[in-house]
């Protein structure tokens, strides 16, 4: 086949592709209403379920009243300063931190192709930590609850730039060059944290260790309002690639003739969602395997089609995430971090998927 017919076929496929990418997919008529749904019903559980059990039909009246959608006089005082002072905050927080992270994994994934793509490769979580540290070390994190997040959020995208700026390969970004420095550089801002560490005292360590374990335990009112427009916005502004992230699917040069720029793309890509992951992980810590296994199990069930994977993977993310919440609360000796239960579930299913990807002559 001569160059000029095979480069004929390739226009005519990345044709048809854009044509697909026009028309509504039908699944996302059926999927998203019933995870929305879905969604709405874990909430409820999750803020009925605690040491104070709230029965489902009580829990959801209070939190109609509370939106001004029910005028019930009758619901019991402590109960409602129980869920909406203590169980909502940090149920939506879930909600939020979730959806983020699941829908930055959908678009790593479908970046690079390859299903064990996470938010972690960016080098978000330990700049965040390093941040994290510091604002503990320092004191900030006690003067203000704002500082925490603050501090994380900005160690997280200095550590982004870095691994950024390492991975550029004259002007275009390398995904294994990406992948090998961002192992590189977490690797050396965890040894300096560990370093700030041994000089910390022991209330510095349990704070910054507690962080790390991904919490939602003590969330407020105010760190929901800190992350509610940064996380809606910017997946907002994820879901709006959606078409260029289908036509990325079928390589550099199909995607080149319908007119896209994938190295500009996938620089826009990274930074939205290293901007959206530092929000979400800077209140709630580094959770684990939500933005690996959520998206791969939703692209099992609605396809690779991104216009519908995304919004799939954040509803799928905020059901996961709240989901454990509810677990990590269900011991009688107390509770326990959310991000041991996303470890605990996450790092099977890694492993399934790191067998499944050697035996299919992946990469890895």
């Amino acid at each position: 086949m001569s160059k000029d017919t095979s480069r004929i076929n390739m226009d005519i496929e990345a044709g048809n592709v854009l044509k697909r990418t026009r028309t509504i997919p039908q699944k996302m008529r059926a999927v998203l209403p019933f995870m929305s749904l879905l969604l709405l019903s874990v909430i409820i559980v999750a803020v009925s379920v605690g040491t104070v059990y709230v029965p489902l039909d009580r829990a959801f009246r209070i939190i109609l009243a509370h939106m001004g959608l029910l005028q019930d006089p009758s619901l019991p005082q402590d109960q409602n300063s129980i869920i909406f002072l203590v169980r909502l905050p940090r149920v939506l927080i879930a909600c939020l931190a979730g959806g983020a992270l699941a829908a930055c994994g959908a678009v790593m994934q479908g970046m690079f192709r390859n299903p064990m793509a996470d938010p972690g490769i960016l080098g978000v979580s330990s700049g965040a930590g390093l941040g994290a540290v510091i604002a503990i070390t320092l004191g900030f994190a006690a003067q203000s609850i704002y500082l925490l997040p603050i501090f994380a959020s900005v160690g997280a995208m200095l550590a982004v730039a870095v691994i950024y700026v390492l991975s550029l390969r004259k002007g275009k970004i390398a995904p294994l060059t990406l992948i090998l420095s961002g192992i590189a550089v977490s690797t050396f801002v965890g040894a300096f944290i560990q370093l700030i560490l041994t000089n910390s005292n022991t209330y510095e360590l349990h704070k910054f260790v507690f962080w790390t374990m991904g919490g939602l335990n003590g969330m407020m009112w105010d760190q929901v309002r800190l992350i509610t427009a940064p996380v809606i916005i910017l997946l907002l502004i994820l879901m709006l690639f959606s078409r260029d992230l289908n036509l990325m699917q079928l390589g550099e040069e199909e995607a080149q003739a319908v007119g896209l720029d994938p190295s500009r793309t996938r620089k826009l890509l990274l930074l939205i969602a290293s901007l959206l992951t530092a929000s979400a992980i800077s209140v709630c810590g580094p959770v684990g395997f939500v933005g690996l296994i959520v998206p791969h199990i939703m692209r099992l069930i609605t396809g690779p089609d991104h216009r519908i994977l995304i919004p799939a993977s954040a509803l799928g993310g905020s059901i996961f995430l709240v989901v454990c919440d509810i677990i990590s609360r269900l011991p009688a000796g107390g509770e326990i971090s959310v991000g041991i239960i996303t470890a605990m579930l996450g790092a099977p299913y890694f492993l399934y998927l790191l067998i499944k990807t050697r035996k299919e002559g992946g990469i890895f």
